[in-house]
């Protein structure tokens, strides 16, 4: 099947290659008679001759194109062939200045200016060229070294000859295909068309022959036996040699070929026994030569390539076998790692030349393929049977060692953190989330999980140790030259100890309390703040907390927090994080890091996952009925004074370091202290209106009435904020919070919980009830957020708010008098009495009054409109409901007071309107 697809490729493109030569041909032949015609067209003149200065300026030029090379490395037949272009050119150049002067379309046609068809017959000549140069070289190459290894496999299906015969006759070929390439390159060859030097001859016919000889001598140890380990790795790194030797005189032609080739020789010509021993020391002395090729001449692909090929056959023989052999995986992670410290990086560079280089790409490679394999032995249940874990942890930490003795090998030690976070994540049983821990519990289906292995532990504390050794002694070495290499270092310095910490305590910890493991955190804690102090002195100027010490204190901080949530109970967990955010807005007395401020803002983000998490802080079965003092009070007040005292200790900070202390962090923590208030506020009432338990039950209105204050709040004071240090997220947030609030208002308070539509009770308390506490308070704290907001926000937001306002005030006005007359129960399905009905007439009408004095008071026009409409209301009632409704003397009495009030209305505008005319004459 292999067979026919390739033969079916090299058929389509001869048949192509002749299609383009036929055409060709007939577009030279459609040329050369219309340049024909144009010459004998009898036109005279000479062509002007080129000024001196002209001819001087090009002989550079065309020097420099004459002698450019034609392979990517100069051969002496190539610069011999540079040499013999020049007389040609000098012909040419004397031949045309016997030409006659051409006219437009002559001069166009002989020097390629520009009409389309000479554009388009241009690039299909570079496409022909492509196909006729370069891509039948390299396929023919290809099929060569292809030809002579389908010629070993079929005298081996066939039974023709002896092995002995096959095998002499294949190096035979290889021989020849070598002598060729070497003769031809001897014998003055050169590329005979421009642009086609990526088909170099000799180097295709080298590789090839190389190829056939690399599986000739592997087919001699591994199938047949023929020769000893010894002879056939003696003769593998003499071929190798010959094809390093090679690829320096013919270019990267022959390395990248005669790597695709030696890649895959084991698996075109297979083993009914292979030998792993075998493949991998071929794999090795491949990729030892292949990495001194590129190492000479810095080819980084090729060296990728052969980092590709290396790794990919580990890992298709991890997976393949099943029972893989530990040394084998180990011998060829070692070679990996050496050829890649000690050939392809070469010397080690100073830090002056890491800093400027950076990190090398094609070390990717190598440290994702190595790693993979780590983990492959560290999870493998084979493997670990065979050596433990303890192959998997050495591998790592050859990892981090190689990448800390070549710096521009930083990829390694990306590699090496995830796959170490990737193998402790896989300890942790699935049954440990989301089991039964209140009582320190863990299990499922009432099996327990197993207990924690001592050599896991050891592994997983061993290395802890490495990264936090290698990662503060590297970041420490690098913070002054390379900032983002120091910061690599130190993120994983004390991301992957506290991922382990974590993952061990999940698998084999007391998930209820466990002392051991906080005191492993507390020790973090320390070794983390005094690591990042002492990376801070190595900075140019020392203590500037660049990236690297900021990730340093992140992880103290980070490591504070396990430390917190494993030695306490959930209620002084969430206390003691609120408190801790006063640790670093202190430390900025001393030090100016940037990031100390936002450690305390992180502090916040942390006690608001908590109490997201369980918003009872110490779960529902242990709150107390107790109002007011329970665990709410503490757990939501506590963090609260923490943020407020955090905040003013940063408002303290030299105001030169607006980034340390007073300036963003400094108002995150304000709007953390006023929102911790709010919600202290809020628990405390949702907790005793609903008799001391919180529970998941549907949303009452009292409880939305507080989450619409709250939100109303936070409104305010982002706006606040947005005034003292203006910032478009705060000034967007501030406006989202206020849309927030309306949503609420018109959604639950209006229509879904209205107790007119629900029932509910609205208390048994004449002023402050339910009504007071979801109609009036919103409406006094929508209209202070619009009248506060008329000159810091659009237009739209403060009307908006203002309208909502009074909506609210008439809604509780309504809502109150319907309660007057009906009692607790307010339904709109008790009916209505004469007497409500006249009173709702009267309460409107004494509404609008209301509004319009406030609004011309205040000088707007929102209030205005709505006094308005609202009298507009209360018109069409009285003339179409009261009318018909109300009888004897309550239907004249609302006629009357609505003749009143409209004629007051009347009186009052014109006022308004005489003062502003008299105004007017006065100012002219």
């Amino acid at each position: 099947m292999f067979e026919s697809l390739i033969g079916a490729v090299v058929v389509i493109v001869l048949f192509v290659l002749v299609l383009r030569q036929q055409g060709r041909v007939s577009l030279i032949e459609r040329e050369l008679g219309a340049l024909r015609s144009l010459v004998l067209s009898g036109v005279h003149a000479t062509p002007p001759v080129a000024k001196p200065a002209e001819q001087a300026a090009s002989a550079p030029a065309d020097a420099a194109h004459a002698s450019a090379p034609v392979a990517d490395i100069a051969s002496p037949t190539t610069a011999d062939a540079a040499h013999a272009q020049a007389p040609a050119a000098e012909a040419d150049a004397a031949t045309s200045e016997a030409v006659p002067e051409l006219s437009a379309a002559a001069k166009a046609a002989f020097t390629g200016s520009a009409p389309a068809a000479t554009a388009k017959a241009a690039r299909q000549s570079e496409v022909e060229t492509a196909l006729g140069t370069r891509w039948a070289v390299w396929v023919g190459g290809v099929a060569l070294a292809l030809g002579g290894l389908f010629l070993i496999r079929y005298t081996i299906e066939a039974g023709i000859f002896g092995p002995e015969v096959r095998l002499s006759l294949a190096a035979l070929l290889g021989l020849m295909l070598i002598g060729g390439g070497e003769f031809i390159r001897r014998t003055g060859f050169k590329v005979p068309v421009q642009g086609a030097a990526g088909a170099y001859i000799p180097a295709i016919l080298t590789a090839a022959g190389a190829f056939i000889l690399f599986g000739t001598v592997y087919a001699a140890h591994a199938i047949y036996g023929f020769v000893g380990p010894a002879f056939a790795f003696t003769v593998l790194g003499a071929i190798g040699v010959a094809t390093i030797v090679a690829a320096l005189v013919h270019g990267q032609a022959l390395a990248g070929i005669g790597l695709v080739g030696s890649m895959a020789t084991p698996a075109l010509v297979s083993s009914q026994a292979p030998n792993p021993w075998a493949l991998f020391v071929y794999l090795a002395i491949v990729l030892a030569a292949t990495a001194v090729i590129a190492r000479i001449r810095d080819w980084k692909f090729l060296i990728a390539a052969a980092f590709f090929g290396t790794g990919a056959w580990t890992i298709v023989y991890m997976m393949s076998t099943l029972v893989a052999d530990l040394g084998v995986i180990l011998f060829i992670d070692a070679v990996t790692l050496a050829v890649l410290a000690f050939v392809w990086l070469g010397t080690r560079d100073s830090e002056a030349e890491t800093a400027k280089t950076g990190f090398d790409w094609p070390s990717i490679v190598p440290g994702v393929f190595v790693a993979f394999s780590a983990l492959g032995l560290s999870v493998d249940t084979t493997l670990v049977a065979a050596g433990g874990a303890l192959p998997g942890a050495f591998v790592l930490v050859a990892l981090v060692a190689t990448a800390l003795y070549r710096p521009r090998a930083l990829p390694l030690l990306h590699a090496a953190g995830v796959v170490s976070v990737m193998i402790h994540l896989g300890i942790i049983p699935p049954t440990t989330i989301g089991s039964d821990i209140t009582q320190g519990n863990i299990g499922f289906d009432g099996m327990p999980v197993a207990a924690g292995n001592p050599l896991t532990l050891r592994i997983g504390i061993g290395l802890g140790l490495v990264f936090i050794g290698a990662g503060f002694w590297a970041a420490r070495r690098f913070a002054a030259s390379a900032r983002v290499r120091a910061a690599c270092w130190a993120a994983w310095g004390v991301a992957a100890p506290l991922l382990i910490l974590l993952t061990l305590w999940l698998a084999y910890g007391n998930l209820d309390r466990d002392l051991v493991y906080a005191a492993i955190a507390a020790l973090l804690v320390v070794v983390f703040a005094a690591g990042g102090e002492w990376i801070a002195r190595a900075e140019q100027p020392p203590l500037k907390g660049d990236i690297a010490v900021s990730f340093a204190l992140c992880g103290s901080a980070l490591a504070g927090l396990l430390m917190l949530h494993m030695a306490f109970g959930s209620g002084w967990t969430t206390i003691l994080a609120g408190v801790a955010a006063i640790v670093p807005a202190l430390a900025t007395r001393w030090r100016s890091y940037p990031v100390l401020g936002w450690i305390s803002v992180g502090a916040v983000v942390a006690v608001l996952g908590r109490v997201a998490f369980d918003p009872t802080i110490v779960g529902a079965e242990f709150l107390t009925t107790t109002r007011v003092f329970n665990w709410l009070l503490p757990g939501y007040g506590v963090p609260a004074l923490a943020f407020g005292f955090a905040a003013w200790q940063l408002a303290r900070t030299t105001p030169a370091l607006p980034t340390t202390g007073n300036g963003r962090p400094r108002l995150a923590m304000e709007a953390g202290a006023a929102l911790f208030a709010l919600l202290t506020v809020a628990m405390l009432v949702r907790h005793a209106m609903h008799g001391g338990v919180i529970d998941t039950g549907p949303v009452t209105l009292a409880e939305q009435a507080i989450y619409t204050l709250i939100a109303i709040g936070a409104g305010a004071i982002l706006v606040a904020i947005d005034m003292r240090s203006p910032s478009s997220v705060l000034r967007y947030g501030s406006m989202a919070a206020g849309v927030l609030s309306v949503a609420f208002i018109v959604l639950q308070h209006f229509l879904v919980l209205n107790p007119l539509f629900t029932d509910e009770s609205t208390g048994q308390i004449s002023v402050f009830n339910l009504l007071f506490l979801a109609y009036l308070l919103p409406a006094i704290a929508a209209g202070g957020l619009a009248l506060y907001a008329r000159d810091k926000r659009p237009p739209w937001y403060a009307q908006m708010l203002a309208v909502v306002a009074a909506l609210l005030v008439f809604a509780y006005a309504t809502l109150s008098v319907r309660r007057v007359f009906k009692g607790e129960f307010i339904g709109l399905w008790s009916g209505l009495g004469q007497l409500e009905t006249y009173t709702y007439s009267a309460l409107w009408l004494i509404i609008g009054v209301v509004l319009l004095t406030a609004g011309v008071w205040l000088k707007s026009q929102v209030l205005r409109i709505a006094s308005a409409a609202l009298i507009a209301i209360a018109v069409v009632k009285v003339f179409l409901f009261d009318m018909s409704e109300l009888e004897g003397v309550l239907r004249a009495l609302s006629f009357i007071g609505l003749g009143a009030v409209l004629i007051g209305i009347g009186l009052f505008y014109q006022r308004l309107l005489t003062r502003a005319a008299r105004e007017a004459n006065a100012a002219t």
